[in-house]
């Protein structure tokens, strides 16, 4: 169950902040015996005014204990006294302190409906003209309207921000045109899902038009499949789900269609001679991505070409030896000023990016490093040497009026690199790499580094792929293990799965162990089994921060929902030391491993002297205090420590056990993998290749050998529908 809603009820003594954009504010309200700060989206509040308000009582790090409302009931002031503070902070444009004293004093409690119904009656204050009491009256009118609509509009279930975007977007017509066609709310501006549409319009008096349904529900549709990573569908793909779920037929389906292209809510592209439909935003991410990356390969960025020669000289500076094809990535990144660099563990992708920087320093180009996660980008920096961050940073993520997240670098106000190297890139999805690619500057140089066999990004598109595939920037794959590398038994059976033989699984002597068990049961029990005790007595593995336990499922005796509930009880007990707190059917303690399940641009976290916010999908760290009375808990992120009040709880997950989907970016000291009845659609060859991938130096399989050969067997990579390739090789389609 959610944190259970409070309420609280007072007189708004102070409005501290207010964003006109968005209608977060910061108040001060006081219930008679005290004074205390609310925040939440609380538009066109004023001072004096009497709310009653339902929400939670949180934290904040800075300004400490405050109310986080939710819900505002607002009534207009009745006393004296709260109409004469109301009036004198400039509720009433016109009004100021001095002519506020003026209508209390002559008109008492009285002044509202003065204001309202009799505008004449103001000009007996001395001061007034009939002139300006007449305007006074219709600014205090249409602001009251603007109240009342807000109020109509949380009739439909909306929330204050919802009430305010749709308020925005439709102005003093926005509950008739709700009224009339509920589905305007599924539009990004507010982002009411359809499903509560649907609600919204069966609650109606008078059903709306079901051509307005029809019109939301195949957007909807496109809209929900990029979740499952596809950028754009077949025409047929989305005709054969609507009919099902709006029950019409399809020429009224196929006609709705044309006109949603006609309109611009969708857009078209002929791909291998087969119709696909896109949404608006994200055909022009790929098409924009397409038509940089042409541009780039046309003016390839100026400078002198690196030689053989060159490289040598690096080798004999750093007592190292490149192989040919490594050399062959060198001198293509050198010389071109694009490169994908793809190869497996072992394959020295690494040492060929060193070189790759060590020259680009030599010749002064001023580089940046990146990757798509915080650790991904932590491991980048220990392995170059040099400061990496996340692509979000680099291009300075900040929040548009609809609390977005935007870019302060693009196409206007590129990133001051001649050089950017992305490392991790089959975890980039469409948006993001359009994002980038627009704040490259004229003449910048992109290398690009990943893994393709791994699993794509969980955002949509089918980057890596779609760019290796259309052949339009240069490609080396490192395929060479090195001998060193060979040591490995992770690294040869990664190797051996990927080309769809069965890793080795009898040598005991080696870092990857296979233990058989013939029921979910036992599987489970071994895995915690391992975490918990035998690896730590006998490696000294810490079964928090040196172990990860990676499942190919959520559900499931062996999937990461059971294993985490009994990982806790066993590594993280309850204790009268460790403070608690209940979030749905979980129970967070201090001393849980937790992960971040979403990007949340909003969460403020220090770091020694530094302040900035941003947690994301993926961030894995431990909680470290739980504060009950201010409803908030701290968290502890690799070297920064986040602040979470409880209605944020929805975002954490136990991490002790964690899918292999959200392990992608992170390598671990120790991996377990239970195998053990995967179910069929998670059954596949390159799910078991990146979770082999994530050890450093253990992997341990538990389970069904028989299972482990029907992974490797299986070669079916995830179909993904994206359009990028086909503007890659069409020019501008």
């Amino acid at each position: 169950m959610e944190e259970p809603l409070e309420e609280v009820s007072g007189v708004v003594e102070e409005v501290t902040f207010r964003n006109d954009e968005n209608g977060f504010c910061v108040i001060v309200l006081s219930d008679g015996d005290s004074f205390f700060n609310v925040v939440g989206v609380l538009p066109d509040l004023s001072e004096g005014e009497r709310v009653r308000l339902r929400g939670t009582w949180g934290f904040h790090s800075t300004f400490g204990r405050q109310f986080r409302a939710q819900l505002c009931e607002r009534t207009m002031p009745s006393s004296s006294a709260d109409l004469l503070r109301y009036l004198s902070a400039g509720a009433v444009k016109g009004i100021g302190p001095s002519t506020a004293k003026k209508i209390i004093d002559r008109f008492g409690e009285q002044s509202f409906d003065v204001l309202e119904n009799q505008p004449e009656r103001l000009a007996e204050i001395k001061g007034i003209s009939l002139k300006k009491a007449k305007e006074i009256s219709r600014i205090f009118n249409e602001q009251f309207a603007v109240r009342q609509i807000m109020i109509s509009l949380e009739r439909f279930g909306m929330t204050p921000n919802e009430c305010l975007e749709a308020y925005k977007l439709y102005g003093a017509n926005a509950v008739d045109y709700i009224t009339a066609n509920p589905y305007i709310l599924c539009s990004d501006m507010i982002g009411i899902g359809f499903e509560r549409a649907d609600a919204i319009a069966s609650a109606l008096p008078e059903p709306p038009s079901s051509s307005f349904r029809i019109n939301a529900g195949i957007v909807h549709i496109i809209k929900y499949n990029l979740r499952n990573g596809h950028t754009c569908l077949p025409r047929r793909k989305v005709l054969i789900p609507a009919k099902e779920l709006l029950k019409a037929d399809e020429d009224t389906l196929e006609q709705t269609i044309d006109s949603l292209i006609e309109s611009g809510q969708l857009e078209r592209e002929i791909i291998n001679e087969k119709e696909f439909l896109f949404l608006p935003q994200i055909y022009q991410a790929e098409k924009s991505a397409a038509q940089r990356l042409l541009v780039m390969k046309k003016f390839p960025p100026a400078g002198s070409q690196t030689t053989l020669a060159d490289i040598e000289i690096i080798e004999k500076k750093e007592n190292i030896h490149y192989e040919e094809k490594q050399r062959e990535a060198i001198l293509t990144a050198m010389n071109t000023g694009m490169l994908i660099l793809t190869g497996g563990p072992g394959t020295g992708k690494t040492t060929t990016v060193n070189g790759i920087l060590k020259l680009f320093e030599q010749d002064s180009i001023d580089v940046a490093l990146a990757a798509p996660t915080g650790r991904a980008a932590k491991r980048m920096s220990e392995i170059t040497g040099k400061e990496a961050k996340t692509i979000h940073r680099l291009l300075e993520v900040e929040w548009d009026k609809h609390d977005r997240p935007v870019f302060s670098r693009n196409a206007r106000n590129p990133i001051s690199a001649g050089a950017v190297i992305v490392d991790e890139l089959s975890m980039v999805d469409a948006l993001l790499f359009a994002s980038l690619l627009d704040a490259l500057p004229l003449g910048c140089r992109l290398i690009l580094v990943g893994d393709s066999d791994q699993l794509p990004a969980v955002g949509a598109g089918n980057v890596l792929h779609d760019l290796i595939d259309s052949g339009i920037m240069p490609l080396v794959e490192l395929k060479e293990v090195f001998r060193q590398a060979m040591k490995s038994r992770i690294v040869t059976n990664a190797h051996r799965i990927v080309s769809g033989q069965m890793p080795e699984l009898h040598d005991t002597k080696n870092d990857f162990f296979f233990m058989k068990r013939s029921s979910a049961y036992e599987t489970a029990k071994t895995v915690c089994e391992l975490c918990t005790k035998r690896l730590p007595d006998a490696y000294g593995y810490s079964s928090v921060s040196d172990i990860q336990i990676l499942c190919p499922s959520r559900k499931g005796e062996t999937g990461t929902l059971s294993l985490n509930k009994t990982l806790q009880k066993i590594i993280n007990p309850p204790s009268p030391d460790k403070q608690e707190v209940i979030s749905g059917s979980r129970v967070f303690r201090e001393g849980d491993k937790v992960m971040q399940i979403k990007n949340n641009y909003n969460i403020i976290w220090t770091k020694d002297d530094e302040e900035g916010t941003g947690i994301f999908n993926g961030d894995i760290g431990i909680i470290k205090k739980i504060d009950r009375l201010n409803s908030y808990l701290a968290v502890w992120f690799d070297d920064k420590e986040a602040v979470y009040s409880f209605e944020n709880l929805n975002e954490l997950e136990h991490a002790y056990a964690m899918t292999v989907h959200k392990s992608q970016g992170n390598e671990f000291e120790a991996v377990i993998i239970p195998v053990m009845g995967v179910v069929r659609q998670l059954c596949y060859r390159n799910l078991l290749y990146t979770a082999v991938t994530r050890a450093k130096k253990l992997m341990i399989m538990v389970g069904s050998e028989d299972m482990i050969k029907e992974m490797v067997n299986n070669n079916t990579k995830t179909l993904r529908y994206s359009g990028l390739k086909h503007f890659l090789l069409n020019g501008d389609g």
